[in-house]
């Protein structure tokens, strides 16, 4: 398996490096792989100018060129507002989604974004970090209601059918390992409740639009007094809600979690607000957010984090479900 691994890792780092004329970086810069999940990420460095940069080789069948193209347009447009996040790169020819690969061989699209430097978050501090969250996803969903986004934006809806339902783009969580026929069937009345109540909540402009997704602690930089928010991979259209209970992502289950979510709120409000209908709501945000990441477990479960969620972690989704009817149902 370890040599498998390190042939993949050969295979990629000799396809990013395809990719390097394109950008007009030096075909003798440094490639290392950063990150291996959904994409290929790798940093470079060019010997030839001493910039570092951040190559992207972008899974097959996930995104459309379209798509990519709207990712790097929102980003840029959040670090024109003043918001940290990565700035695309344009290829030698202007165009910013390139792509990598030899004739005869499978390719991938490839980006590349500006290094940004900084240090992740101390995720054993949770509270101080979910502030920071916070106030960093207020801002953003401000950015983003005032944002005319491109005639041709594409990008993953992340909807109740989207996230749960019949379109789920990580699977169906109803076939999670590990799930007891009575869990399931909990659940089941669990998910129906959720649907009402998100369906009378409705996608109005003030709650539902353009989101990150995935803001979570793993996807912040720290350089001072600056913090920029990376891995736009999954960004698209959803609650605003959805970023928070993106940031409580795997621990939604914690017997702190209204500390948790308080220290988010805190944030929030410094450079937003939510009415409280919105507040009294979020406990369906957890659990669809958790209903989710059951489903993700399924459809990821070579990543090391999947495999790390046990059967456990199963009996308390099953827990939150049943608190949930007990609150809201």
């Amino acid at each position: 398996m370890q040599d498998d691994g390190a042939a993949l890792v050969r295979d990629l780092t000799a396809l990013a490096r395809t990719a390097l004329p394109r950008y007009g970086i030096a075909a003798d810069a440094s490639v290392s792989l950063l990150s291996y999940s959904e994409n290929a990420v790798f940093a470079v460095a060019d010997p030839r100018t001493g910039r570092r940069r951040v190559l992207r080789l972008h899974r097959p069948h996930y995104h459309s060129r379209q798509a990519i193209q709207s990712e790097l347009d929102w980003m840029d447009a959040l670090e024109r507002a003043g918001i940290g996040a990565p700035r695309s790169v344009p290829g030698s020819d202007g165009a910013h989604v390139q792509d990598a690969g030899s004739p005869g061989t499978a390719g991938r699209m490839v980006t590349v974004l500006e290094w940004i430097d900084g240090r992740a978050p101390d995720e054993g501090d949770l509270l101080p970090t979910l502030r920071r969250l916070g106030e960093l996803a207020a801002r953003m969903h401000a950015q983003s209601r005032q944002w005319t986004r491109p005639a041709y934006f594409e990008r993953l809806v992340w909807d109740r059918q989207g996230t749960i339902g019949a379109r789920a783009y990580w699977g169906r969580w109803e076939a999670a390992a590990d799930l007891m026929p009575d869990g399931r069937a909990l659940l089941e009345r669990a998910t129906q409740l959720l649907g009402q109540r998100l369906d009378a909540f409705g996608t109005g402009p003030e709650r539902y639009g353009l989101i990150h997704a995935d803001q979570r602690a793993a996807n912040l930089l720290i350089d001072g007094e600056r913090t920029s928010i990376i891995d736009f991979d999954d960004c698209g259209l959803g609650w605003f809600l959805h970023d928070l209970a993106a940031a409580l992502s795997f621990i939604e289950h914690r017997a702190d979690v209204d500390q948790l979510t308080g220290a988010w709120l805190e944030g929030y409000t410094r450079a937003g607000a939510l009415p409280q209908a919105d507040i009294d709501e979020i406990p369906s945000f957890l659990l669809q957010r958790r209903l989710q990441l059951l489903a993700w477990r399924g459809s990821h479960a070579d990543t090391e984090l999947a495999r790390s969620l046990g059967p456990e972690w199963v009996a308390a989704t099953v827990r939150m479900g049943e608190q949930y009817l007990q609150r809201l149902g």
